[in-house]
This record gives structure tokens, sequence and C-alpha cells, in this order.
């Protein structure tokens, strides 16, 4: 199958290029997404998809998928299967996500990804939850209050509701009901309702 990789500006045209080489490479479906629940049938459809974004050519991050479809109306693309690597400014892979389904806004390229998703950078942090939103302008990940957030890192666990940070999780914020189990330099633990 075809794999697209196209600079920021030539964004959209080049997912149209793809979805065409793509659907004429395998063949189109007509079967509509799981996650549409409208009833509505894709535009087009490909196997094997890949998007490369970029700023005055630095390269911010690369989405996978082994399937996506477009729906023009909405300026949605719909995947399954989703990876996104996410890079610095030195243009090394700090971080990735994988979800079991993703949603892309062909204008903004804001994605929402859902089902076990998992954000894990290369220093050791994992988060992980069952809904995730990245804001492209703004190069941030938010999760919405409603669903529950845990982030791991060297043995240490935050749990909360609602989340916000960059997708390096450097600096992060929870929204509410925030827990923490930390390690501490013997091994040992402390928990909520721990303490002197």
């Amino acid at each position: 199958m075809r794999r697209l990789n196209a600079p920021t500006g030539t964004w959209v045209l080049g997912l149209a290029v793809a979805l065409v080489l793509g659907a004429a490479g395998c063949g189109t479906q007509r079967s509509s997404d799981p996650a549409e629940s409208t009833g509505e049938m894709p535009d087009q459809e490909v196997t094997d998809f890949a998007i490369t974004e970029t700023d005055e050519g630095h390269l911010e991050w690369k989405l996978f998928a082994r399937y996506a479809a477009t729906y023009s109306a909405r300026n949605l693309v719909a995947a399954r299967a989703v990876r996104v690597d996410f890079f610095g400014e030195n243009g090394t892979r700090t971080s990735t996500l994988t979800a079991n389904t993703g949603e892309i806004n062909q204008r903004s390229r804001d994605m929402v990804a859902r089902g076990r998703v998992v954000l894990e950078t290369t220093e050791g942090t994992r988060l992980s939850s069952e809904e995730l939103r990245f804001q492209n302008r703004e190069q941030r990940i938010v999760v919405p209050v409603t669903q529950l957030v845990r982030v791991e890192r060297g043995g240490d666990v935050l749990t909360g509701y609602g989340f916000e940070s960059d997708p390096e999780l450097r600096h992060y914020e929870f929204k509410r009901r925030v827990q923490a189990t930390v390690r501490t330099r013997t091994g040992g633990l402390i928990q909520p309702g721990d303490g002197p």
C-alpha cells in the first residue's frame, strides 16, 4: 500500500493524493468506520496510512494508521490502530502515542485518540487514558475532565481526572481528584493518607 509524507503546506493536498492512490492500489471498501455513529459513508478509504507534520522544515510529528477514511463534508479523517511519534527541536523522537482509534481535523490537524490510549516518552514517563486530545497549534495534550488519567514515572504513580501537558510530559497539570503513590529513596511507598 502507499504511504504519504507531506510538508505542512501541502498536507491536505497530499492527504487527498494518498487516499486516491491507496484506494486505487487496495480497492475501495464502502464499509462504515465503527467510530462513526452517523451511518455516513466515507469519501475515501486507505490502508497503511501515514502523515508527516512539519513547521518551517522542523519535524513535529508523524502519524501512522493501519486504516484511514476521509469524511470531506466534516473535514475529518477517521483512523484505526493509530501511532503518533512526536519530535523535539533537534529532530529526535521524544514520545509515542498509541490508540485504538483516532480522528484528525484536516484543517487544524488537531487529533482525538480513543481506546487504550498510551503516551510514552523516551525518558520513561507513561500516560494512559481512554481519551486524549492533541491541539496541534498549541502542541498540547489534553484529557477531558471526565476521563481518568494515570501517569507513571520511575515507580511513582499519579492518577486524576482531566489533564494538560506538552507531548514530552515534562510540564503537566491534573485538573481534579489527584492521587499519588510515590516511591521513597529506600524503596518504600508513600500513598494518599500517609504522612508524619
